[in-house]
Parts: structure tokens; C-alpha cells; sequence
């Protein structure tokens, strides 16, 4: 599977102009890209105000992300800010080429910066069979829960997307690495770079890590489109030989 990171700068809760920079990105996409990710609410930035620019399902991100699964015949996943009945979600949203549309809404909202008191929480983990690969996608702060990520289904790949800042790069470095090692599974993150409308500052950071911890693509640094290769045979291959998730507990949340 051929996957495409995509570290971008974002404009503050301007999910408008969010979308016209990441057009010029995905335009630029090699046409065997299997799976694109986006950051962590990619048209709005971490914001604590989805007021002022979440969207419904059936607002203008939803089918811009429709439109362009079906152009370059590869899944999309980020998250948005999503409003529905009144209640505002961090929601990551996985579209296929033929237009499906799997969500995943934030389970660890964190709360250092209050978004348990503006974000409802989700119940429930996703897990999504695309291209022959089960795929987990989380987001930010399930990185620091284990348990939660826990691979109890031989899922193939997890995945992060977030906004997570520059003071605290070096946990997102090490639990990413942690969570391939931990799961035997590909670990990929996507992270965004630039300043907030907070002033927080965001390096990127994101990176593809195989089971054993290696890095398929080290931790980048700059704004750009960067590709992943993962091999399905070389992860059954590394499963078959250190069947180590043979030997997990068995508990549930």
C-alpha cells in the first residue's frame, strides 16, 4: 500500500481557505497512492470555538473530501469539527474512491486544553477493511492510551492524525514508535506544522514506523507531501516469526 502524509501548515478556523491550500496538495499526488491522510481538524486548526466553523455531514469539507477520494481513486482520512443535533465532535471521517463514508469520533478529548467541555466524546473504536488492510485510525491524544489502542483484532495499521506542539514533540516521537512496537503493526502519524491562532507552534513530525520500530519514513520537519510504502507480506512475514500478540492478556474496557 502506497500512503501519502500530508504535513500542512493550516489556516485558523477557515475551513474555505483550508481547503483551497490543501487542493494545490493533493493535486500534486501520485496517481498510485492507495490512502491520503490529512491532520487533525484540517480545516480549522485546534480550535475550542467550532461555533465559529464546524460543519454538518452534508456540509461543503464531506464533499470536498468525497470529490477527491473519487479523483484520486484513494481513501482520504482526517478529522473535522463536526455539529449534529446541536452538539459539537472532533470527528475523523474515512471516505473511499466510491464514495463511503466511516467516522470515528475523538474517545480522549484533552482536557488541558478544555476540549471535553466544548467536544462530545466517542464510545467506540474504528476499524476499517481497505484494500485487503484492516486499518485503525485514531486521533492526538488515544496516542497516550494504550489500552485504547490495544491491537486485539490483528489490526495491520494504526494511525494518528493530530495537531500535537512543539513542547511536547519528543512523546509524540517515542508513543509512536511504542504503539508499532507494542501492536506489530505499521504505525503511521500526520501532523501539522506552522502557528495556531493560540500561538502554539507545531514541526510536523510525521512519520511511518514498522512493527519493530524501524522508520519507514523518519520524523519530517517541513511542510510537504511525503510517501510511505507498506508491505503486507514483510508484516504476515514479522507476525509469523514473532507471533508475540499470541501471547497479549485478554481483557476489555
Amino acid at each position: 500500500m502506497q500512503v501519502a502524509l500530508v504535513q500542512t501548515a493550516l489556516e485558523w478556523e477557515n475551513p474555505s481557505e483550508n481547503r483551497a491550500l490543501l487542493d494545490k496538495k493533493l493535486s500534486a499526488i501520485s496517481p498510485h497512492t492507495d490512502l491520503v491522510v490529512l491532520p487533525e481538524m484540517f480545516t480549522t486548526g485546534f480550535t475550542m470555538h467550532p461555533q465559529n466553523c464546524a460543519e454538518t455531514m452534508e456540509g461543503p469539507t464531506v464533499e470536498w473530501m468525497r470529490q477527491w477520494a473519487r479523483q484520486l481513486q484513494a481513501a482520504l482520512v482526517g478529522s473535522v469539527a463536526i455539529v449534529e443535533n446541536g452538539l459539537f465532535y472532533n470527528r475523523l471521517l474515512f471516505l473511499t474512491p466510491e464514495g463511503d463514508v466511516s467516522m470515528y469520533d475523538k474517545k480522549h478529548r484533552f482536557t488541558l486544553a478544555g476540549e471535553d467541555q466544548v467536544y462530545e466524546a466517542g464510545k467506540h473504536r474504528l476499524l476499517i477493511d481497505y484494500k485487503g488492510w484492516k486499518i485503525c485510525p485514531m486521533i492526538c491524544y488515544d496516542l497516550r492510551f494504550p489500552v485504547f489502542s490495544r491491537n486485539t483484532e490483528d489490526y495491520d495499521i494504526s494511525l494518528y492524525v493530530a495537531n500535537w506542539p512543539a513542547l511536547r514533540i519528543q512523546a509524540w516521537d517515542v508513543l509512536l514508535r511504542a504503539r508499532a512496537v507494542e501492536n506489530m503493526c505499521y504505525t503511521l502519524g500526520v501532523n501539522r506544522v506552522g502557528i495556531d491562532g493560540n500561538g502554539l507552534e507545531y514541526p510536523g513530525h510525521s512519520q511511518g514506523v514498522d512493527c519493530f520500530g524501524n522508520y519507514l519514513l523518519p520524523p519530517q520537519q517541513r511542510e510537504g507531501v511525503f510517501t510511505v510504502q507498506l508491505d503486507k507480506e514483510k508484516l504476515v512475514e514479522a507476525r509469523l516469526r514473532f507471533p508475540f500478540l499470541n501471547d497479549r492478556d485478554h481483557f476489555t474496557l
